[in-house]
């Protein structure tokens, strides 16, 4: 069986991976390169039990299980560490009236710690970028290729996809899987899709080392505007601090690689990291980026067939997620297309066919 995986993000990377288990023969198209986008500029945040009670709890679940088995399993390290994760806000004056009842030593006087969300047995960080390459890297260790070229089109026969197009040329295929994030929009003038658009956060890394302990942050904090940001504050194991406190919606360029951040934004989040840390030091800084990620009208991912399309699949539109489900969305996908049905995953609430309206 021959499927080509259109996007070398983290979707398609474990889309990639499990279906070579599966002894398929598959080829990753991608246009810019690997982890270019979200895949390697995101969060990369973890929870176990957050999606608890919604149509995401299996999925959630069973992929944070995933992610503690599988660098074992692919001979891998993205640096998956647990962490503690907190709530709380920063105070509008330079200090707080009182730290609260928990105390973070590394954090300014103007950050009250209220309450305790996760434990490192339920809240982790990984370091994106790292994760989507070795998983691709352990799909090609098993076989598959790697194409750099552009999708223009997924080549159909009838009501079948028997391939995709590349740079305007075909690459046969027993099935298609789209999985190019906020991207797939582009595959709406191909496919019957839903709608999907783009959300852009912007963040910054600090190069904070030992500064920082292993404590994930989700705040409030008011600018002098009146606009209330939320925080979120994740170190890594390598060193690294990952921050980053809102979004807004921007066009998407054609090219993932020209995907730049709003000046703007990043000036406002330079400041408000001043205020939470010293480790936030504006000369450690290391990157400053912005990425988007693919977000449906009902803010569920799409995972599954194509309708009325035969062997044309769709995977996108998590979010926030996405780093999170990759590893479960790829194994379900990948039982789907070889056994046509998903048995470690019910992909039911995902299905691309089911009511959605248009992207608010």
């Amino acid at each position: 069986m021959r499927v080509v995986v259109c996007g070398g993000g983290v979707i398609g990377a474990c889309t990639a991976y499990f279906l070579t288990l599966g002894g398929v023969e598959v080829t990753v198209v991608e246009q810019t390169g690997v982890a270019c986008a979200a895949s390697g500029r995101s969060g990369a945040f973890l929870a176990r039990d957050w999606n608890a009670g919604t149509p995401l709890e299996a999925l959630t679940r069973r992929s944070f299980e995933l992610h503690a088995r599988l660098p074992d399993e692919v001979d891998a390290d993205w640096a998956f560490h647990g962490v503690t994760a907190y709530a709380g806000y920063v105070a509008a004056g330079r200090a707080a009236p009182g730290r609260g009842p928990i105390t973070l030593d590394w954090l300014s006087d103007a950050v009250v710690v209220s309450g305790r969300l996760g434990t490192p047995e339920d809240t982790a960080v990984i370091h994106p970028a790292r994760f989507t390459e070795a998983m691709l890297g352990a799909a090609r260790r098993r076989g598959a290729r790697l194409r750099l070229g552009r999708v223009t089109g997924v080549v159909r026969d009838g009501s079948r996809a028997t391939g995709a197009e590349v740079d305007g040329a075909p690459v046969p295929a027993d099935a298609v899987v789209v999985a190019m994030g906020p991207w797939t929009a582009r595959a709406a003038a191909w496919l019957p899709l839903p709608g999907v658009v783009p959300d852009r956060g912007h963040s910054l890394l600090f190069d904070t080392g030992t500064a920082v302990s292993p404590d994930a942050l989700f705040l409030e904090y008011q600018e002098d505007t009146g606009a209330v940001l939320t925080p979120e504050v994740f170190p890594r194991a390598d060193g690294t601090t990952y921050v980053t406190a809102f979004s807004d919606r921007a066009p998407l360029p054609t090219d993932p690689g020209e995907v730049t951040p709003d000046p703007v934004a990043i000036s406002r989040l330079e400041a408000l990291c001043a205020r939470l840390s010293p480790a936030f030091d504006r000369n450690r800084i290391l990157v400053r980026q912005a990425c988007h990620r693919p977000v449906t009208q009902d803010g569920l991912p799409l995972i599954g067939r194509v309708p009325g399309v035969d062997g044309a699949y769709v995977a996108t539109g998590h979010s926030v997620w996405g780093m999170l489900e990759a590893p479960a969305t790829g194994e379900a996908l990948a039982e789907l297309i070889v056994a046509g049905h998903a048995r470690s995953t019910d992909l039911t609430p995902f299905d691309p066919a089911r009511p959605l309206g248009e992207v608010p």
